[in-house]
């Protein structure tokens, strides 16, 4: 099949003119609104930086204040730092060699690094509970297997609400 081209002169001057007046049309709006919209990009921009929130560290417990010296001193100390605190505690090196031992792709190196991390227990890993997600499952202890006992008119019977709503079973509801 063949497209049926129609152009001629005329056509071709309209087409013309038509991206023309487009083009003047979005310059005049450029001209115009530009500035307004760049200024809203940059306050939207500024918006949607990550929120910086500080460092929690473990709750030390607090030592008396210290008692007041007779002889004030004549130039003030400098205040001394506190250590930085790791939130973890350190890794054992049998599981730090790991991380040098192939490479990712091959599942060795970092990747069975990361999951013999993995398996430790959050207690052993880090030393307090760092989201208020850790404290769920804090110190619950290895998981319990449950055997599954059970019989059809067990689970039916504790699948159907007890407060009275469908109390009644229609035979047609159940799967035999």
């Amino acid at each position: 099949m063949l497209r049926q081209l129609n152009m001629d002169t005329l056509r071709q001057n309209f087409w013309k003119e038509e991206y023309l007046r487009e083009k003047m049309l979005r310059c005049e709006w450029h001209r115009k609104y530009g500035s307004m919209v760049k200024a809203k990009q940059k306050a939207k921009a500024a918006a949607r930086l990550p929120l910086q929130l500080p460092t929690l560290y473990p709750k030390a417990p607090r030592s008396p204040p210290p008692a007041p010296q007779a002889v004030p001193s004549k130039a003030p100390s400098p205040v001394p730092e506190a250590p930085f605190q790791s939130e973890m505690y350190p890794v054992l090196p049998t599981t730090r060699a790991l991380l040098y031992e192939g490479i990712s792709h091959d599942l060795q190196g970092r990747y069975r690094y990361l999951n013999t991390r993995k398996l430790d227990m959050p207690e052993t890993r880090y030393l307090f509970p760092i989201t208020t997600n850790f404290t769920y499952g804090w110190q619950l202890g290895p998981p319990v297997k449950q055997e599954l006992v059970s019989c059809k008119m067990c689970r039916i019977d504790s699948f159907f609400r007890k407060n009275g709503a469908f109390a009644l079973l229609d035979p047609r509801d159940l799967a035999l």
